[in-house]
This record gives structure tokens, C-alpha cells and sequence, in this order.
């Protein structure tokens, strides 16, 4: 297995104790973080290695991954796994499993990389690479349908362990709000590169729409030492830091939207989070100039917004690189704030939304790669039973 990044290694833990529940004695190894090591993952690399920000990052790191990306086909070329998954981080698996499939090993990939948003020319290295595909919305399996690619749609795991009804009251108890408090929850990203873009642009939407309800708190949950050190060094620069009603947080990102009247919040999982929890949101997030204009002129769809993208429809707010000024931002938020009907309203769709990605996805997923690791175990011989 290979996973990166945080949200890679909850994904693959998840599916390494639901594959273990029927195959008990399987062993599991490769590319993984802690929560994957806690089910018994032999970690021969760590999954932050896989973490990059941005093309500079990733061009700048492109000799020591590739390197280790080759030892790692030279030891399972010898070892021949039942089955090799790929959990996400697509730039770094598909070239790993195109080589794996030649080995007739299966190669099975988890998380559908976004060709549905931009790069769709990538499904055609994805059929050379991928046994099979395992998506976490349901939109993407028409894709690979028309690719010959099988695939399984298998729900999104988020949907499996937020509640249906959020707890508001108790997550305000837990962070010592007042039930009756109006409260905005600000997520600038969870890389440095997000927080570093984005701190500064929410810190003023903070001071701009506090002027217009003086009585806002604003939570911000930072996952890591270093992205609450960035949005700290932001927050120092103003005047006003010390008279802004502002809460940093370390991680208790649930909490905070939970608790939330309204959600600031970067593009990325965290909008599905948000949705998830049913709470009103604003989408923002600014990238470097060109990076911008290339990313813009290579996507195929109107919305950068998961809960706008699965919906099709507009239903949340999105402002984007220069059209997200402070202004606009709390202008936004001040919408929200003051229409309780349209809140009710989008918590229904929300909802709606719920229960369509709530699939138990580790099952599932589990279920889907049961029978490869098991005709694989059985072409080879008793001895490669137990390999994942």
C-alpha cells in the first residue's frame, strides 16, 4: 500500500482493519503514516514524504521521490504481493501501478484522481495503470464506465463518521461558548502554502464583518505546529490582533464548524466537511498569479466547491483569488448570519447530500479487493496468502 498525506493515511487505515476483519493474518506494508502503523501497517517510508505544496515543492523534490518510488518497485517485483492499493496521491502511484499491472499484480487505486474537474486526458493512463477504481462520488463512475475501467462506487468515508444530526450545543459546551454566541469558524487550509495565502484575507474578513456584529467569535482550528505559527505571525501584524475576537484552535476542526453559525473556509476536503456537518458556508482560496490563470484554464467545470460540484448547482458562496476581498468575504458571511431560512433550507440539501455518500465505504472498499488478494493467493500458492 501507498498513501500520502494525512487524510491518505485515515483512508487506508480504515481499509487495512475492514480487509483484516476477513483476512486476519494479512500483512500489509509500503508508503503509510501513523494511523495505518496503529492497524499494524509496516511503514518502509513515511506518508509525509508524499506531502508536497504546490508544482515548486514538487518539482523540487522530484529526484528523491522517484528514487524512492523505484526501490519500492524493485522490493515488491521481488516480494510479489497479492495486490498493491494506492490510496490517493495519484502523481506518485499511477506511474508505480502501471509498472505493477505488467506485473500482473493487481493494482488497485483508491480515490479517483479529479479528472472530472481538469486533466480528463489522465483516464487514459489511468486504464494502463488501474486493476480497478474504487470512487468516493457517485458522478464518477459514468467516467470510467465510458473508459472500460472497472470501478466501484464505494461512498465518501467522511459521510461514515459525521454524525446525520451534529451536536451544535455540545460542541459549544466542549469549547466553552455560549449557547446563544454568534460564532464563525475560519479554516485557511490545512498546508503551510494555503495558510500562507489565505491568513491574511480572513484575518481582515474577520475585522470587517466584526465591525458590523461586534459580537462575533471567531474560531480558527490549525492542524499543525506550523500552519498555527504562519496564521500567528499574520495575526501579529495588525494593529487590532489583540481587540479581535479570535480563537486559535489546535485541530478541533469538527468542533469548531459544528459550533459554527457560519463556515469560512478554503477549497478542499474541509467544503465537504463543512457540508457534511450541515453548516452555511463561504468558499475562498488564492493560489501564485499563474498558477491561477493555468489552473483556471485547465478546469472543466464552473465550481471549485465540493458541495457545490456534487449538487450541481451554486448552493454556497465562492470567491477566488482576486474576488476575494475582505469586503466581499464578510459580505458573504453577513448573508448567512442574517437569513436563518436559507440556512434551514441548505441544511436540508446538505442532508440530502448525507445520505447519498453515506455507503460504509471501508466495507465496501474492503469487499471490492477481498476477491483479488484471494485469486491472487490462490494462482500463486498457499505461501503468498496473507500478502497485501
Amino acid at each position: 500500500m501507498v498513501a500520502g498525506e494525512a487524510s491518505g493515511d485515515l483512508l487506508a487505515s480504515h481499509l487495512i482493519r475492514a480487509i483484516r476483519a476477513h483476512l486476519p493474518d494479512a500483512r500489509f506494508y509500503g508508503i503509510g503514516g501513523p494511523k495505518m502503523q496503529a492497524e499494524g501497517f509496516e511503514a518502509l517510508w513515511p506518508s509525509e514524504l508524499l506531502a508536497v505544496n504546490g508544482y515548486a515543492d514538487a518539482l523540487g523534490r522530484l529526484r528523491s521521490l522517484s528514487g524512492i518510488r523505484r526501490k519500492l518497485l524493485r522490493d515488491i517485483r521481488k516480494t510479489r504481493p497479492a495486490a498493491f492499493i494506492g490510496v490517493d496521491a495519484p502523481d506518485f502511484n499511477l506511474w508505480l501501478e502501471t509498472k505493477i499491472k505488467a506485473e500482473d499484480i493487481p493494482a488497485i487505486h483508491f480515490v479517483s484522481p479529479s479528472i472530472w474537474a481538469w486533466r480528463g486526458k489522465r483516464v487514459k493512463t489511468i486504464a494502463r495503470a488501474v486493476t480497478h477504481m474504487l470512487c468516493l462520488f457517485p458522478f464518477e463512475m459514468p467516467i470510467y464506465e465510458r473508459a472500460g475501467i472497472p470501478a466501484t462506487y464505494v461512498g465518501h468515508p467522511l459521510a461514515d463518521v459525521l454524525p446525520m444530526e451534529p451536536k451544535r450545543l455540545a460542541a459549544r459546551e466542549r469549547l466553552e461558548i455560549p449557547p446563544d454566541a454568534t460564532v464563525v469558524a475560519l479554516l485557511p487550509g490545512s498546508r503551510q502554502s494555503e495558510v500562507e495565502n489565505l491568513a491574511d484575507s480572513f484575518i481582515s474578513a474577520a475585522e470587517v464583518l466584526v465591525r458590523r456584529r461586534p459580537d462575533t467569535t471567531f474560531l480558527v482550528p490549525l492542524a499543525t505546529r506550523e500552519t498555527r505559527e504562519i496564521f500567528t505571525e499574520h495575526l501579529s501584524r495588525r494593529d487590532s490582533a489583540e481587540e479581535l475576537p479570535l480563537r486559535l484552535l489546535f485541530g478541533h476542526a469538527v468542533d469548531a464548524m459544528t459550533a459554527a453559525d457560519a463556515v469560512l473556509v478554503a477549497s478542499g476536503t474541509a467544503c465537504l466537511e463543512a457540508a457534511l456537518l450541515k453548516r452555511p458556508m463561504v468558499i475562498c482560496y488564492r493560489m501564485g498569479k499563474w498558477q491561477f490563470r493555468l489552473v483556471k484554464r485547465m478546469a472543466y467545470l464552473p465550481w471549485v466547491g465540493l458541495p457545490n460540484i456534487l449538487l450541481n448547482e451554486l448552493v454556497v458562496p465562492e470567491l477566488l483569488q482576486d474576488d476575494a476581498t475582505p469586503e466581499a468575504l464578510a459580505e458573504a458571511l453577513d448573508r448567512w448570519l442574517g437569513d436563518a431560512d436559507a440556512c434551514a433550507a441548505l441544511a436540508d440539501r446538505f442532508t440530502a447530500l448525507h445520505m447519498e455518500l453515506r455507503r460504509g465505504t471501508a466495507e465496501r472498499a474492503a469487499n471490492v479487493i477481498l476477491p483479488y488478494l484471494r485469486d491472487n493467493a490462490d494462482e500463486t500458492g498457499s505461501s503468498k496468502t496473507g500478502n497485501g
